[in-house]
């Protein structure tokens, strides 16, 4: 693609420079229009070393509100960076709504230079395409607007360019020693970046490329595009809320419905002092093995209100070394949250390798609660399945363990401790109006929950269903069960 690549003809200085001064005005105003309407938007610039882009970046923003945008400079990943999953990093810096964030860097530059280095295998390489054509997907899908330039020079351009910046003390620090490596194998880098080019060049979240030969036209090229792609953006809002709902191509399994589930499993108190004291020993062995092998665990606790999560998390967390993991009690979304893809919360969350993270509620939320209540339309909920299977793909593909609950009780049950909860003064802090008002609709939360299981029960995150009528039979269960998780990942 970027081989075959035919550039405009570059107008005349007169006319470069009229349309430019318009393009500038332009694009100003655009931004108003983003923030009334809340379209967030996100500029990915990669390219050849010495290519220009910081420059012309540097060009564009001149023009625009600085309240309403930012830059991000996302060069080669930290170590930090690499104790998170592949697209941590660019997930938890997207826009907000009715702002723009400019990316100098990208997961192309990431996974390209990791090709050309030979770092990674073929297979690996291709999971990481397949991550990044659904993260821009996903993004879209969820009214953001994604916008993808590539800054090209040729080859002895791009040396020129390099030999006048090292022969400059003030400008010889841009030149770094993977710019030099580039030029020295263009071809090869060339033949790289047409593949990931051709690969990730979605409807969604097209390629543009930038004839980088001078910066004043790079400057209109990138301006023009950016205002035409906003203006299209904001002509097409209303259908983000009706994005296309794709089939599921993950392997599930089979799981009853919560009617099917018999609760009246039960363990003998001596019995579950015994067992909750061995099992529990043996959690925090397996911590250890955890942290040296730096393995990931992500626990996630959904249930009906009363049903023991509490307690049952408290249990877990006695066995855990306090500084290798963190419970998330997960409440509605702060203001910058909702302004975000919903999942956006959620990868701010995840642990590092070797660590533990803990959801006391989570990204279920979205086909549940924000369901029934109406937070979010049809669309989202019906296609938040299978963006949660693809977020939890990600998550097993870097290696997490990922263990998903869901405490069940039956409405009796949840009365008595609804009412022993009013009725006992140091317990009153634990039972809300909205509670109360979740019970009445019990039934349309059963509903959804059956659909939920039933569509996310996937092999690499299989939901276990805790019977917690008895919440000693249920803790022990989840102690099982998470040592077996982890048994079966550490072999």
């Amino acid at each position: 693609m970027l081989k075959e690549w035919v550039k405009e003809e570059r107008p005349s200085d007169e006319e470069l420079a009229e349309r430019l001064e318009k393009a500038r005005q332009t694009l100003a105003v655009r931004q108003i229009a983003i923030k009334e309407k809340n379209l967030p938007v996100l500029v990915v610039i990669d390219g050849w070393g010495a290519a220009g882009k910081g420059s012309v970046l540097g060009r564009i923003i001149k023009n625009l509100d600085p309240r309403f945008f930012n830059c991000e400079t996302l060069k080669s990943p930290t170590e930090e960076d690499l104790r998170k999953p592949f697209l941590y990093r660019y997930f938890v810096k997207i826009p907000k709504a009715g702002k723009i964030s400019f990316f100098d860097g990208s997961w192309m530059g990431e996974v390209t230079t990791a090709r050309l280095m030979d770092e990674i295998s073929e297979k690996k390489y291709k999971e990481y395409l397949t991550s990044i054509k659904r993260f821009e997907r996903q993004l879209n899908d969820n009214g953001y607007l994604v916008v993808k330039f590539f800054f090209h020079i040729d080859e002895k351009v791009q040396k020129k360019r390099l030999k006048d910046l090292m022969s400059d003390d003030h400008t010889k620090w841009r030149v770094s020693e993977k710019d030099l490596w580039q030029n020295k194998h263009y071809d090869k880098c060339m033949d790289v970046y047409d593949e990931y080019i051709d690969a990730t060049n979605q409807f969604v979240a097209p390629w543009y490329f930038i004839d980088s030969s001078s910066k004043k036209w790079a400057e209109l090229q990138m301006t023009e595009i950016l205002i035409a792609s906003i203006d299209t953006a904001l002509e097409n809002a209303e259908q983000h809320q009706k994005a296309p709902l794709l089939q599921n191509t993950f392997p599930l399994k089979k799981i009853p419905h919560l009617s099917e589930i018999p609760l009246d499993k039960t363990v003998p108190e001596e019995e579950y002092k015994v067992e909750l004291d061995k099992l529990q020993k043996r959690l925090s062995e397996l911590h250890n093995a955890l942290y040296h092998k730096k393995i990931p665990v992500i626990i996630a606790y959904e249930g009906w209100d009363a049903a023991g999560k509490g307690g049952n998390i408290k249990r877990i967390a006695a066995a855990l070394d306090p500084r290798g993991y963190e419970v998330h009690p997960i409440a509605s979304p702060e203001p910058a949250e909702k302004a975000r893809h919903y999942l956006w919360r959620f990868w701010n969350r995840l642990p590092k390798d070797g660590h533990i993270a803990i959801f006391d509620r989570t990204w279920y939320g979205r086909v549940m609660v924000e369901r029934l209540e109406g937070f979010c339309s049809e669309n989202d909920w019906q296609r938040a399945y299978n963006e949660i299977n693809e977020f939890e793909k990600e998550l097993a593909d870097w290696g997490a363990v990922i263990v998903k609950f869901w405490v069940q009780i039956d409405k009796d049950t949840q009365l008595a401790r609804f009412t022993e909860r009013q009725n006992t003064p140091e317990k009153q802090w634990k039972i809300t109006d909205e509670d109360w008002r979740n019970r009445e609709k019990w039934d349309q939360y059963e509903v959804a929950v059956d659909e939920m299981l039933q569509k996310t029960n996937t092999t690499y995150a299989p939901w276990h269903v805790l019977e917690s009528n008895d919440k000693k039979y249920a803790r022990i269960k989840a102690l099982k069960t998470i040592i077996k998780a982890i048994e079966k990942k550490l072999g």
